[in-house]
């Protein structure tokens, strides 16, 4: 039996923070504006672990445009209906100055029974992510297509990193969340599988034993979908800016073209073990695209500016078919401008050189965030 030839659809989830326009502190999500955002977003909107955090995400989309034009829609309702309520979202993964001491989880059964199960871990999960679904019919070319794109998912958290701050400290990284979401179990690396049917014994393995209800508790960097037919990379920190949630979209949906096509061609790309691509995830995480990554083939750390060029060379025929060339190339614009984290240092600096007080500083981050949620609608 002949193996269906992928669709590569879309689709994208995105976590935001709410917070007070007057104070720019978190702000719990009132009743009604999850009511009104639940209604108008017909099943496409939802609220989080924490009652200060919600979650859109789009449709099936067939391309960027089309992906373009939902996230425009999902972004823009949401920060509408926040207004008449005096809040505003920001797409930072983690609050500049908030405690997570402050904060409390959303009152439903499954984050009830996640707070429990989780305990002190969960307490501190402040903090939001992006998902990317791309759609691979096939389970067996899934987990051959997962194994290969573990290689790039230090390439995405570099361009996405937006977690700077915790707790009204400059915590050196680019990526503060993984610090936190790396504390749970089943996070990380996938491990890499020689087939669906090993893939699926794995996570048995763990739900006859009542561990976990099934493999939506398996929160991986990248991982198969527990309800859809794709593949669903979560390494990225959320972005403040729509053009940049696009391109790491566009780059997900990219990669995993050209790794198919490559293997039309009885060609792969080579498999590195998780200790050596766990590396490349360090130095993403701590650096952002200023550090540049391990190229393990040549056996040196590559610049961003040659990385960039060469992810647009590999990528370049399955962006013209999927109609991402734009998307793609925007890669060289946030590189130039720098990523969230840069973005929100910067702010910061400016506001301290200036002779602002650190809390004041931390405010005009704050600020910073609401101006690029809205920047691109």
């Amino acid at each position: 039996m002949s193996i269906p030839k992928p669709d590569f659809t879309i689709g994208v989830e995105e976590e935001y923070l709410l917070v007070d326009l007057d104070t720019l502190d978190l702000a719990t999500a009132p009743p009604e504006l999850m009511e009104r955002c639940g209604a108008e977003l017909e099943g496409q909107f939802s609220p989080e672990f924490l009652d200060c955090q919600v979650e859109i995400g789009t449709r099936v989309c067939a391309d960027i445009a089309e992906a373009r034009d939902d996230l425009k829609r999902l972004r823009s309702t949401v920060a509408r209906v926040a207004k008449d309520y005096n809040l505003a979202p920001i797409a930072a993964s983690c609050h500049p100055f908030s405690d997570w001491r402050e904060t409390h989880h959303t009152d439903k059964e499954r984050y009830n029974t996640l707070s429990d199960d989780l305990a002190g871990v969960a307490r501190r999960m402040l903090i939001c992510g992006m998902h990317v679904h791309v759609g691979i019919p096939d389970p067996d070319q899934r987990i051959d297509l997962m194994n290969q794109m573990r290689y790039f998912l230090p390439h995405l958290l570099a361009f996405s990193g937006s977690s700077p701050f915790w707790r009204g400290e400059d915590t050196g990284l680019n990526c503060y969340r993984l610090t936190v979401f790396d504390n749970l179990p089943r996070t990380g690396l996938p491990p890499r599988f020689d087939s669906w049917s090993e893939y699926d014994r794995s996570v048995h393995a763990l739900v006859d034993l009542d561990l976990i209800e099934d493999s939506s508790k398996i929160w991986w960097d990248m991982r198969p979908s527990s309800r859809f037919p794709t593949i669903e990379a979560r390494i990225c920190d959320v972005s403040p800016r729509l053009e940049t949630t696009l391109t790491l979209a566009a780059l997900t949906q990219t990669l995993v073209r050209a790794l198919w096509r490559l293997s039309l061609r009885n060609q792969r790309w080579r498999i590195y073990d998780n200790f050596l691509i766990s590396e490349n995830r360090w130095r993403a995480q701590r650096y952002g695209i200023e550090g540049g990554l391990i190229d393990f083939g040549a056996r040196e750390i590559l610049p961003f500016d040659l990385l960039v060029e060469e992810l647009i060379d590999l990528v370049a025929e399955d962006a013209d078919i999927l109609g991402s060339r734009a998307e793609i190339e925007n890669m060289r614009t946030i590189l130039k401008r720098g990523n969230a984290a840069q973005q929100q240092r910067l702010v910061y600096q400016d506001a301290v050189h200036a002779e602002d007080t650190p809390e004041n500083a931390l405010k005009r981050v704050v600020k910073h965030l609401i101006e690029e949620f809205h920047a691109d609608l």
